[in-house]
């Protein structure tokens, strides 16, 4: 083998190995476009529950009130939780909130399923 072959097999390596690491990191942008803004709405979701369970004994709401605002809350940010997902259990002055719902995200190549499970509670009152 020559030297400039040498050089040509050189350059068309390196050339690849740019290409492909820049699929992987085009990939990587586009999966966290997909994904960040789910997790950034269960955030704000889990938050939501805290506030309703910190006070939701000083507004004496009952089990379903509590349910019911919070999956205003879930249709309003546009997350795929029903109603039923939601439970509410109430101790006393305690309050326990947990939800459990999943959402499909379309990577055109794959199907990624994330399940989430926010839980709050006014235990640290």
């Amino acid at each position: 083998m020559s030297r400039s072959d040498f050089r040509r097999t050189q350059l068309g390596s390196s050339r690849l190995k740019a290409l492909v690491w820049t699929a992987i990191l085009a990939a990587f942008v586009y999966v966290c476009f997909r994904v960040v803004p789910l997790y950034m709405d269960d955030f704000q979701f889990r938050d939501t529950m805290e506030t309703a369970a910190r006070f939701a004994s000083v507004n004496r709401q009952s089990p379903d009130e509590i349910r019911r605002n919070l999956l205003k809350e879930a249709e309003m940010a546009e997350m795929p939780i029903r109603l039923e997902d939601i439970k509410v259990v109430t101790r006393g002055r305690r309050i326990d909130i947990e939800a459990n719902y999943s959402v499909t995200v379309d990577l055109h190549l794959y199907q990624w399923t994330l399940k989430f499970h926010p839980t709050a509670s006014n235990s640290r009152l």
